[in-house]
């Protein structure tokens, strides 16, 4: 277990290693209400089992934390959640926001479903408004452009079907190469997954018994066709830390509470998430398996492999392999947290590298290094 001193965890990584999402690899944000843990502007807390979870703002997930300092934040947490008058709470689940914009969620102790249920169907929820909000600003500027190429008398090439086609599609299920995930495995290195490659996926139940992903990837950032598509099947765990960082790609536009409701009602009838990945595990060759793929030109439609997984099962798939994470580090596999945490730092940083023109990076090296810049520089 890590211990915090000044300056950071003593005998381990510092503070900022975890500033990171472990699924997504986007920054968590800070706040300026916990001094012993400034990271997140969204946390939860369970008091009672001495829980303590950062919100990511982007992808919604609840990243766990391992630090034995989360005891002083709990406590802080908890006193400060009596103290907001802007709060709103259940029975068993609370929620206040505080005078620098940062959400506390207090769980108090209901059910297993009944806390999976809010749980996600707040996660998933928060991610189906947001991206409905953004799918409508698009088809509302392609209606726009489409209007004014009609007023402009430009409508007969502008307003083409496959033209609208085109972009209605890209604006709902995304565009597909474009890359979704970077993600570190162990015998191929940092890989590449795009949005269409997940059409050429697929779930499967390996040889011991647990959970294999035949998965389809680039090796380079630059690979956009199908020709530079690989695949490689992972099992066990890794496929389940795998998965656990694309099904939320999957799950772009969330659920409702009918949708929540029956995924968890899936997990539940499975007596819990790792019954239920044993099951899906021998249930999702059916839906996504390479049979299903032989009709497809390219092996990677959007329509075909891991996006052909009913909608509470992706749902559900997503819950389980969350909490079963949760679960291997409670059971103190908090090694396996923390190289995760690393990873995506490790990931997040390659890929601001490649975003980061070489001027720039040598730019901000001289002036970590207390030098000066140059005219031109970082330009």
């Amino acid at each position: 277990m890590l211990k915090a001193g000044p300056d950071g965890p003593r005998g381990g990584p510092s503070l900022a290693m975890y500033s990171t999402c472990l699924f997504c690899n986007k920054s968590l944000g800070a706040n300026q209400t916990f001094q012993a843990f400034p990271v997140g502007k969204r946390l939860a807390f369970d008091a009672a089992k001495g829980r303590l979870w950062v919100v990511c703002p982007q992808c919604e997930r609840w990243n766990l934390t391992p630090l034995e300092e989360r005891w002083e934040t709990i406590e802080s947490a908890e006193r400060l959640y009596r103290e907001s008058r802007r709060r709103v709470a259940t029975d068993n689940v609370g929620l206040a926001k505080l005078r620098d914009g940062t959400e506390i969620v207090r769980i108090g102790t209901p059910l297993r479903p009944e806390f999976a249920a809010w749980r996600y169907g707040d996660q998933f929820g928060r991610r189906r408004r947001r991206q409905m909000i953004i799918a409508g600003s698009g088809v509302a500027a392609i209606a726009a452009v489409i209007a004014g190429g009609v007023a402009a008398g430009a409508g007969a090439g502008l307003g083409s079907y496959w033209t609208i086609a085109s972009a209605m599609k890209a604006v709902v299920r995304g565009r597909p190469n474009t890359v979704i995930a970077r993600v570190n495995t162990e015998h191929d290195g940092l890989v590449y997954v795009r949005r269409r490659h997940l059409g050429g996926s697929s779930l499967a139940r390996a040889d011991d018994g647990t959970l294999a992903l035949d998965l389809a990837f680039d090796t380079s950032p630059r690979g956009r066709s199908a020709r530079t598509t690989r695949r490689s099947r992972f099992e066990g765990p890794e496929a389940q830390r795998i998965a656990s960082i694309l099904v939320p790609k999957l799950n772009r536009f969330g659920g409702d509470k009918v949708a929540v409701a029956r995924a968890v009602s899936e997990i539940e009838d499975a007596n819990g998430p790792e019954a239920y990945l044993d099951r899906l595990s021998g249930l999702a060759p059916q839906y996504t398996g390479t049979r299903h793929l032989v009709n497809s030109r390219r092996g990677d439609r959007m329509t075909d492999g891991l996006f052909a997984l009913p909608a509470q099962h992706r749902l559900a798939l997503e819950m389980a392999l969350h909490e079963e994470a949760e679960r291997r580090a409670l059971e103190g596999e908090l090694a396996v947290l923390e190289r995760a945490w690393r990873e995506a730092e490790e990931i997040a940083g390659i890929s601001d590298d490649l975003l980061t023109p070489p001027s720039v990076s040598a730019s901000v090296e001289r002036l970590r290094s207390g030098g000066r810049l140059e005219p031109g520089d970082a330009s």
